[in-house]
């Protein structure tokens, strides 16, 4: 019971990687996990699953929009009594276009999540987490904020920005006891890669699979309950001196 009696909010949370850590945090004692994610039929299906209707509670939000993060914030703390753990998984992938040829609406909300939405749960999330002594933020990145990939610039530029917003709040956070680190996941085994794979080879996405699988040295994609298990080190006491760090999970992809 690594996290017996804390709270944690999970953004994108009715998504492969945030289903997948609130079920790891409720076995490991969590006594609430707040779900937040952008459609409510997708987080009541995502909450049903998880089958606890004591410890689970969820808001429909968008994340680029500073008053429907505050509000998430709000009902987590209001439901649960205080915030723990600040999850920040809630990402879009764009398209797959060149940079001459991508529309400028997508990248703005690609910008707008990925970016915009990692900076509102911080500037929401800080003061939830100082009044309950302090907390833990994951911010979930990619590989792609480490080394450039060609044809998702917005991606990989939303993604190299949230190593920014990391590292500015754990300098912020560390006098209020608040922790804040990112990690920085390969392709994850998910819908996202479906949608990825297809963009890169349309109507060839098994092949595209292979040839990315070919750039990781351990062989295969990531698993969600793969990504779990770190956010779990980085929500639990056992991570207690860490912060303001770069974490890769990616099967050597970036070594």
């Amino acid at each position: 019971m690594r996290l017996e009696g804390r709270v944690a909010i999970i953004t994108g949370g009715a998504g492969g990687i945030g289903l997948a850590t609130a079920r790891r945090f409720l076995d490991e004692g969590c006594a609430g996990v707040h779900l937040v994610d952008l459609k409510a039929d997708a987080l009541g299906e995502a909450a049903a699953q998880l089958a606890d209707d004591t410890r689970v509670g969820w808001t429909a939000a968008d994340v680029s929009r500073s008053g429907e993060v505050a509000r998430y914030t709000r009902e987590a703390e209001q439901r649960f009594g205080k915030v723990d753990i600040l999850f920040l998984n809630a990402g879009i992938e764009g398209v797959v276009k060149s940079m001459t040829e991508y529309p400028e609406e997508t990248y703005d909300q690609v910008m707008g999540v990925n970016v915009k939405g990692v900076w509102l749960g911080m500037k929401h999330g800080f003061p939830v987490l100082e009044r309950a002594g302090g907390g833990s933020v994951i911010i979930t990145s990619s590989v792609a904020g480490l080394v450039g990939t060609p044809n998702v610039s917005a991606y990989t530029t939303s993604k190299h920005a949230t190593i920014g917003l990391m590292r500015s709040g754990a300098l912020e956070g560390a006098p209020l006891k608040i922790r804040v680190n990112s990690i920085h996941p390969s392709p994850v085994d998910n819908r996202m890669m479906r949608s990825l794979e297809e963009g890169f080879a349309p109507g060839a996405g098994v092949e595209a699979k292979k040839t990315f699988e070919m750039r990781i040295p351990l062989g295969r994609y990531g698993t969600n309950d793969e990504m779990a298990d770190l956010a779990l080190f980085l929500a639990s006491d056992e991570s207690r001196f860490i912060t303001g760090a770069v974490i890769p999970i990616d099967g050597g992809m970036t070594a």
